[in-house]
C-alpha cells in the first residue's frame, strides 16, 4: 500500500474514532491528564520535591469537586429533566453563605479563621445533608411527589438565606466582613489536607452507591411513567438520588466553597460533545471536562495572570453567560 494512501486511512480512522463516544473520551482524558501533567510540571524553579507534591494536593482538590459537583449536576438535571437546573437552584449556597455569616455574626471572625477546619467542615457538610434530607423527606412525604416544588420551594429557601445573610452582614464591621467575603469564595489554595481525605471517603461512599445504580439512572431520564412501567421504584429511586446529590453538593461546599455554575457549564459540555443522555457516557465526560476546566484554569490564572483573581469568579461569569443563552434557547423552543 502507497505510503500516502496508508497515511490517508489513518487520518480517516482517527476521524471516525472521533465522531464515537468512547473515541471523544478518550480525547477528554487525554486532555485532562495533559492539563494535569502541565500544572504539576511547568514552571517550577526551585525544589521539585517541594513544588510537586505541593501543586498534587491543588489538584486532588479539584478532581473531587470536579467529581462532586459534575455528577451531582448531572444526576439533578436527569431527575427534573431539565439542563439548566443545577443542584445550587436548591440553595445549598446560600444555605453555606448562611452557616459562615452566622459564625461570624454571633462569634466573631477570629472564631471563623480560628475554628478547627476539620469540626467546621464536618458540621457544615452535616447542616446541609440534614437541611436537604428533611427538605426531601417533606416534599415526598405524600401521595404525589412533585419535582416542579421542590425546586420552587429549594429557591425560596435559598432566597431567605441570603437575605438573612445579606441583614447580618450590614452590621458586621469591616474587618469582619473582608473575613467572611473571602471565606465566601471557592479557594483551591488552602484545603487542608485532612478534609480532603473525608472529603474523599465521602465521594467514594457516593460512587459505591451511584455505580450499582448506573443503569437505573438511565431509566429515570425516560420520566416517571416509563420508569414505573419498567419495573422501577420512582419514589425510593429518586429519593436516594436527591440524598447523593445533597451529599456531593455539601462535600465540595464545604470543602472549597461555593461554585454556583461550574456544573452547569461541564454538563451541558458533555451533552454537547458526546450527543448522547447515558449516565455510563455522560458522568465520565462531565468530571473530565470539570478536570480540565479547574485544573487548566487554575494553571492559566497562577500562570499568566499571577492570581489577580479567583477562578471561582470567572466560572461564574461564563457561567453565568451560559444560563442565559440556555434560557433564550428554551425559550425559543
Amino acid at each position: 500500500m502507497p505510503t500516502d494512501t496508508l497515511a490517508r486511512s489513518r487520518v480517516d480512522s482517527i476521524l471516525a474514532a472521533t465522531r464515537r463516544p468512547g473515541g471523544r473520551l478518550a480525547i477528554l482524558a487525554a486532555l485532562a491528564a495533559a492539563s494535569v501533567l502541565l500544572f504539576l510540571t511547568a514552571n517550577i524553579t526551585g525544589s521539585w520535591d517541594f513544588a510537586v507534591p505541593f501543586r498534587a494536593r491543588k489538584v486532588y482538590a479539584m478532581v473531587l469537586v470536579a467529581f462532586a459537583i459534575g455528577v451531582s449536576t448531572v444526576l439533578f438535571q436527569t431527575i427534573t429533566d431539565n439542563r439548566i437546573l443545577t443542584p445550587s437552584i436548591m440553595g445549598f449556597d446560600s444555605l453555606y453563605l448562611l452557616i459562615q455569616t452566622l459564625v461570624v455574626f454571633v462569634f466573631g471572625a477570629s472564631a471563623l479563621a480560628t475554628a478547627d477546619d476539620r469540626v467546621k467542615w464536618l458540621v457544615e457538610v452535616a447542616v446541609m445533608v440534614a437541611f436537604s434530607t428533611v427538605l426531601f423527606r417533606w416534599i415526598f412525604a405524600g401521595a404525589k411527589r412533585s419535582i416542579y416544588l421542590l425546586v420552587l420551594v429549594g429557591i425560596v429557601f435559598g432566597t431567605l438565606f441570603r437575605s438573612l445573610s445579606s441583614m447580618m452582614q450590614r452590621m458586621l464591621d469591616p474587618a469582619s466582613f473582608a473575613v467572611l467575603t473571602d471565606a465566601s469564595f471557592a479557594s483551591f489554595n488552602a484545603v487542608d489536607e485532612e478534609l480532603m481525605l473525608l472529603a474523599a471517603i465521602a465521594v467514594l461512599g457516593v460512587s459505591v452507591v451511584g455505580l450499582r445504580m448506573l443503569r437505573v439512572f438511565d431509566v429515570i431520564g425516560l420520566g416517571e411513567s416509563h420508569a414505573i412501567g419498567l419495573g422501577v421504584n420512582h419514589r425510593r429511586v429518586v429519593t436516594v438520588m436527591l440524598v447523593l446529590i445533597a451529599v456531593l453538593v455539601s462535600v465540595s461546599t464545604a470543602l472549597v466553597g461555593p461554585i454556583t455554575f461550574f456544573g452547569l457549564i461541564v454538563s451541558n459540555l458533555a451533552y454537547a460533545l458526546l450527543g448522547s443522555s447515558r449516565h455510563l457516557l455522560v458522568l465520565p465526560a462531565t468530571v473530565l471536562l470539570g478536570v480540565i476546566c479547574l485544573v487548566g484554569g487554575q494553571f492559566i490564572l497562577e500562570h499568566v495572570f499571577a492570581l489577580d483573581t479567583a477562578l471561582s469568579v470567572v466560572i461564574e461569569f461564563v457561567g453565568g453567560i451560559l444560563f442565559i443563552v440556555l434560557l433564550l434557547k428554551r425559550g425559543v423552543r
